[in-house]
């Protein structure tokens, strides 16, 4: 399973790496202050300085799927969850992870490493508000421990109040909250944190995957980090997009060729807002979500050097998704299943962007809407949802400090696919050709650690995307994209990654060979057309 190119490792139980995997939920390309913007990230631009950036890696565009190709290595229409966790009634769409991929808890469990979880699963199909509801241990709703995992804390659902989450879990039983002061970014950290310590001892090593809600909406976040970015926005969306994109270039991230997009058509130019207040507050809570988010980070990071253990653990974060511009419509139909009526003390839930309602108290359901989503996606096209770069672009961070040198900037393509057969290759562990009696889905993606050691990697295999109808296909400098219903566009990557000049007409040949790529493999994926599972969300709603 290991790359001709990869270093030469020894994988022994005692010295192969810990594994720390890091998903944040919801967050644009350049959010992180070592990817460009001007939200206090200290512990992820630490990692960042004495690691690897890698500055063209991607999503799935939206959190379901990105979850499904990520713990398992394979597409998310391969893994049952072609869209979102309903069951539509096809295997490709069933809403929960299948029998015939492995996640990395049961391929590195397999392998000698304890596994623990604590954040947002979504992966297990749908689950109503009240536990009751939830089926439990049913084969259709299967639960982080049903999946490999020894230890679980988090919630099952997709989204929710950060002061009064629903699915909250401790292994495979509901909670309740016990404390006035429950905050679930910080709750996700300090259980992450419980769990190296408990490890602490322990020959084997351990794979510990981290997945925070922020900064998913809804704008809840504590005052002391909202303060610290109150103002901060005032100058908007406009300047702040300007500045990130200059700090991009700065950073070597973005090649200077690259113009930044213009502003997104549905947001009006900063000089034409009236509630200028209301809309750098909005901003600010979003930030300050990002701010605790790296806090967290901080605190894994000096549990692992207070052990001694940083050195050799390999941790990784990403995004599941860009920025969202949408709010409250995960659902479909059912747009505020994730919102409860009421707080934890029985005040009523204002739910809701009304101009001039000041988010982030637990009793607000907001979101920072399609402007400040803009800026989060400095400096590309679209978001969340789509297959432009503004939709599946993440920022990605590798801090291994016996492996990597201090620093790097990758740029050659790679995907949450890739993430599989890395921790296999870096824990020395084979990919399963069965399990448990069944045949399982070959690994889709490649090994990064050559990419880790030394310049030079160059992707041997070609990417895919499709969600609700958008499509795309990456294959060296090339990339066939359709923002469904549209028609295919073709841009040079090498040239011109923000998407502005479609070479469609003057490549012709390349886009039709790639449209013809694509094609087969949504066949071979399981990819259903949107027209057609939309009707079947229609008569299930």
């Amino acid at each position: 399973m290991a790359d001709s190119q990869s270093p030469t490792l020894d994988v022994t139980p005692r010295s192969r790496p810990n594994v720390v995997l890091i998903l944040a939920d919801d967050m644009g390309f350049s959010d992180l202050g070592c990817f460009g913007s001007e939200i206090q990230t200290p512990n992820l631009d630490r990692l960042a300085q004495n690691g690897a950036r890698f500055t063209q890696a991607y999503n799935c565009a939206r959190c379901c799927p990105s979850r499904a190709a990520l713990l398992t290595g394979i597409y998310p229409h391969e893994a049952g969850v072609g869209h979102m966790v309903d069951d539509l009634g096809i295997a490709s769409y069933q809403g929960f992870l299948n029998d015939r991929c492995v996640t990395l808890a049961e391929a590195l469990r397999e392998g000698g490493y304890r596994t623990y979880m604590s954040g947002k699963w979504h992966v297990g199909g749908q689950y109503d508000t009240e536990p009751e509801s939830w089926n439990l241990g049913h084969p259709r709703r299967p639960r982080p421990l049903d999946r490999g995992f020894e230890r679980y804390f988090g919630t099952l659902a997709g989204a929710g109040s950060y002061f009064d989450p629903h699915t909250l879990m401790r292994d495979n039983e509901p909670i309740a909250i016990e404390t006035d002061d429950f905050y679930y970014t910080d709750a996700i950290a300090d259980e992450a944190v419980q769990m190296i310590r408990a490890h602490q001892g322990e020959v084997r090593p351990f794979f510990l995957y981290t997945a925070f809600t922020a900064p998913h909406w809804p704008l809840h976040a504590l005052p002391e980090d909202i303060a610290r970015y109150v103002g901060k926005y005032r100058q908007g969306w406009d300047a702040v997009r300007t500045a990130r994109h200059e700090s991009l270039k700065g950073m070597g991230i973005i090649d200077t060729k690259w113009e930044i997009t213009p502003r997104d058509e549905q947001a009006p130019p900063w000089s034409d807002v009236s509630l200028k207040d209301w809309e750098d507050l909005r901003m600010a809570v979003y930030a300050a979500q990002i701010d605790r988010l790296d806090q967290g980070v901080g605190r894994i990071m000096a549990e692992l050097e207070r052990q001694g253990i940083a050195d050799n653990t390999l941790v990784i974060f990403l995004s599941d998704n860009g920025g969202c511009a949408e709010f409250l419509a995960e659902d479909g139909t059912r747009r505020n299943r994730s919102a409860k009526r009421v707080t934890r003390d029985g005040r009523p839930m204002k739910i809701g962007n009304v101009p001039g309602r000041e988010p982030g108290p637990d009793d607000t359901y907001m979101s920072y809407d399609l402007p400040w989503a803009n800026a989060s996606n400095t400096p590309f096209r679209l978001y969340k949802h789509w297959v432009h770069e503004g939709g599946i672009g993440t920022p990605m961070i590798v801090h291994w400090p016996a492996v990597i040198q201090s620093g790097r900037l990758v740029h050659e393509p790679c995907h949450f696919v890739d993430i599989m057969p890395t921790l296999l290759d870096a824990a020395g562990v084979k990919y399963p050709g069965t399990y448990q009696g069944r045949p399982i889905i070959p690994l889709r993606g490649e090994s990064l650690l050559p990419a880790f050691r030394a310049d030079g990697w160059t992707r041997q295999t070609t990417i895919y995307w499709e969600h609700e109808g958008n499509r795309a296909v990456r294959q060296g400098q090339w990339k066939l994209v359709s923002k469904h219903p549209g028609p295919w566009e073709l841009y040079d990557m090498t040239n011109d990654r923000t998407e502005l000049n479609d070479l469609s007409d003057h490549y012709r040949e390349v886009a039709q060979k790639l449209a013809r790529q694509h094609a087969e493999w949504a066949e071979l994926s399981g990819v259903v057309p949107w027209e057609k599972i939309q009707e079947i969300r229609r008569r299930r709603s």
